[in-house]
C-alpha cells in the first residue's frame, strides 16, 4: 500500500496526544510514576498505560478520506496469537512510551513511536519526543523529515528533509550507543569499529532517538547487540529507511521484518 498525508497526519496527531498524556504525569510535582515490572523485567508506568489508551482511541477511527480502520498492536496491549496475526497484512505498531527507564530518570530521552506496517515492512513512522516537541517522521515515497510541534499540534517550523548532509562534514566517525542497555558484545563491536575509524566517537542516548539521530546525520551508525521488540524499532525504521539509511540483521545483513512469529528483533545495525 501507499500511505498518504491523511494517514501521516493521523499518526502524528495520535503521537502528540499520547505525548501530552505522558507529560501530564511527567510534569506532576509529585511525579508518582507508579512503576510495575513486566514479565521480561522491564518497567512500565501509569504514563505508558495512559498513552496507550489515548493512542488507541485516536487510531480507532479512519483517517480523513479513508474507510479502513487498521488494527493496532501496542506494547501495552494484548497480542493475538501468530496464527491470527499472520493473516493481518496492514496494522499500526505502537510503543506508547519508548524509553521508560529514561522517563524514570527524567532526562527527556523518551519517545512515542507509531508505525504503519504493510506486509512485514514499515511504510510510515512517527517518532515524537514529548519533552522537546521534536517529531521525526518518514513515509513511503515521501521521504523523512524533522520538525517541532506546538501545543496546538501545528508545526512550529517547516519540516526539514533528512538527512542533514551538512552535519556529516568535518566531524569524527560517530556511533550511537544506548544510555541504559550497553552490552558486552556492543563494547567488542565498538573496538572493531575503532580499529577501522581511529577518530571514532560515541554518543549515548535513550529510546528510538538513537536511530533518528543516525537518520538525521548526527551519527554514522547504531549497533544494537541486545534484545529489542518490534514496537521498539518500527517507527524509527520507517524514518531511517526514507532517509536512505538501513536497518539490518547484524548476522545476516537482511532488512528487519515485522509481524514475525517471535516479536523479538534480532541484533541489528542502523546505518546512515
Amino acid at each position: 500500500m501507499r500511505p498518504n498525508n491523511e494517514l501521516l497526519r493521523q499518526a502524528i496527531d495520535a503521537a502528540i496526544e499520547g505525548g501530552q498524556a505522558i507529560m501530564t504525569i511527567y510534569n506532576d510535582p509529585a511525579f508518582d510514576a507508579q512503576v510495575s515490572i513486566k514479565s521480561d523485567n522491564s518497567p512500565v508506568t501509569i504514563a505508558d498505560k495512559r498513552a496507550h489508551e489515548v493512542i488507541a482511541k485516536a487510531l480507532a477511527k479512519p483517517a480523513k478520506g479513508w474507510k479502513t480502520v487498521f488494527p493496532m498492536m501496542s506494547e501495552e496491549g494484548s497480542h493475538a496469537a501468530y496464527e491470527e496475526r499472520k493473516a493481518v497484512s496492514t496494522y499500526w505498531l505502537v510503543d506508547p512510551l519508548d524509553g521508560t527507564k529514561e522517563f524514570l530518570k527524567r532526562n527527556g530521552e523518551f519517545t512515542v513511536n507509531i508505525a504503519l506496517i504493510d506486509n512485514g515492512k514499515p511504510v510510515l513512522g512517527v517518532v515524537y519526543v514529548p519533552v522537546t516537541g521534536v517529531v521525526y517522521f518518514g513515509c513511503k515515497e515521501m521521504g523523512a523529515y524533522k520538525s517541532e510541534i506546538d501545543d496546538k499540534k501545528q508545526f512550529k517550523i517547516r519540516p526539514q528533509r533528512l538527512p542533514f548532509l551538512d552535519l556529516k562534514h568535518n566531524r569524527h566517525y560517530t556511533v550511537m550507543t544506548s544510555r541504559s542497555h550497553l552490552s558486552d558484545e556492543t563494547l567488542v563491536y565498538l573496538d572493531q569499529v575503532r580499529a577501522k575509524h581511529h577518530d571514532m566517537v560515541t554518543i549515548q542516548s535513550g529510546s528510538s532517538l538513537k536511530i533518528c539521530l543516525v537518520a538525521e546525520g548526527l551519527a554514522d551508525e547504531y549497533p544494537r547487540l541486545g534484545p529489542t521488540m518490534e514496537w521498539d524499532t518500527a517507527a524509527a525504521h520507517a524514518v531511517i529507511k526514507e532517509a536512505n539509511g538501513t536497518m539490518t540483521d547484524y548476522k545476516t545483513g537482511e532488512t528487519l521484518l515485522y509481524n514475525k512469529e517471535d516479536l523479538h528483533n534480532p541484533w541489528f545495525l542502523a546505518k546512515a
